[in-house]
């Protein structure tokens, strides 16, 4: 199981913090932090909101790949519906001659809504800007000329799309949510699936998984081919308690501040405590107790080949983020490698 960290640039300006230079000089030195302790992937989000600084997530890795060597870079996710899938394949491709062959893009439609406005879209073409877009990416992925039309963008007729990548192909993921339809695209595709539970019980999210296992062997992919990763917000600290008191403040008041958009309930204490039981999302507590949870969640889920942890909800001080990524890296990691080689657990 590939084991890694997603940020998604998270920025508090309230003077409280460091400035936006300084915290994005320090998310490049957590993820060169991390390919130095073996941690399997670093990935950053795409959003167009004041509090986070990942509306530009490639140029933040591409920054990471001039002082990393091993670590896989890769986005969390790219809201592929509200870009250009010319442009998306050009700077992953670039990133992937960068990095030596260690790119991967994350493409999904997105949670926040803000990009559409932003680049003139229409937020009732949602659905179809994704389907389009995808079906216009993965024929740059496998077509060096390409032949292409489609409602959103000028028609392609047989223009070379350049720089190509190392990898061949490129690796694409597809980042879902709780939508069905989008689990089954992903195995009809044959593409890696990676799922976002950041809340509610993990075992509910195993009919969606199956939904893809099912597409995707209807569509004649083996089970090699397919893959299920897991994104979920954690943290690790020394002692769960600390982990506890560390997270909950700032992750509080971001899905507070998220509910009163999307008319969810105020977060208190004995919810969050909840979601860090042993059936809830979190992942939460000191390494011993998260990769017993980590175990779990994959069971539930019939297997699963990645898990990545999310941490900036919590709005964490850079000193508390290094700690838990190494903490993640040495302990939490090897741990659960090494369980799942004794027990031969099944990996997706």
């Amino acid at each position: 199981m590939q084991v890694g960290i997603d940020s998604f640039a998270a920025w508090d300006d309230s003077g409280a913090s460091l400035g936006p230079s300084e915290r994005l000089r320090k998310l490049v030195e957590q993820i060169e932090y991390a390919d130095k302790i073996g941690l399997d992937l670093f990935g950053i989000g795409e959003h167009h909101r004041k509090e986070f600084l990942d509306s530009a997530p490639t140029v933040i890795l591409a920054a990471a790949a001039a002082r990393t060597s091993r670590i896989r870079l890769t986005s969390a996710v790219t809201v592929l519906s509200a870009y250009d899938p010319v442009r998306l394949f050009q700077e992953f491709s670039t990133l992937d001659l960068l990095s030596q062959g260690r790119a991967e893009m994350v493409v999904g439609r997105g949670s926040f809504v803000e990009a559409f406005p932003l680049f003139g879209l229409e937020l009732d073409d949602y659905d179809s800007l994704f389907i389009e877009k995808l079906d216009l990416l993965l024929r740059i992925r496998d077509n060096e000329h390409v032949h292409w039309s489609g409602n959103y963008r000028p028609a392609l007729s047989g223009q070379g799309i350049y720089p190509r990548p190392i990898q061949q192909p490129l690796p694409v993921w597809i980042g879902v949510g709780g939508t069905p339809e989008s689990f089954v695209r992903a195995g009809q595709l044959g593409l890696p699936l990676m799922v976002a539970i950041i809340g509610g019980e993990t075992h509910r999210f195993k009919p969606l998984v199956d939904l893809y296992w099912k597409a995707g062997r209807e569509a004649g992919y083996s089970d090699n081919q397919l893959k299920v990763g897991v994104h979920s917000l954690g943290y690790v600290a020394e002692t769960t308690k600390q982990a506890a008191d560390d997270f909950f403040p700032g992750y509080a008041r971001t899905m507070t501040q998220i509910g009163k958009e999307r008319g969810w309930p105020s977060m208190t204490r004995d919810r969050f405590e909840d979601q860090m039981g042993p059936e809830g999302a979190l992942l939460i507590g000191n390494p011993e107790e998260v990769v017993q949870k980590i175990l779990r969640h994959s069971k539930a889920l019939g297997g699963i080949s990645r898990i990545t942890f999310m941490m900036n909800p919590g709005s964490l001080p850079h000193e508390k983020l290094m700690q838990a990524t190494e903490l993640i890296g040495k302990q939490v990691a090897p741990a659960l490698h090494e369980e799942i080689d004794k027990n031969d657990i099944k990996e997706a």
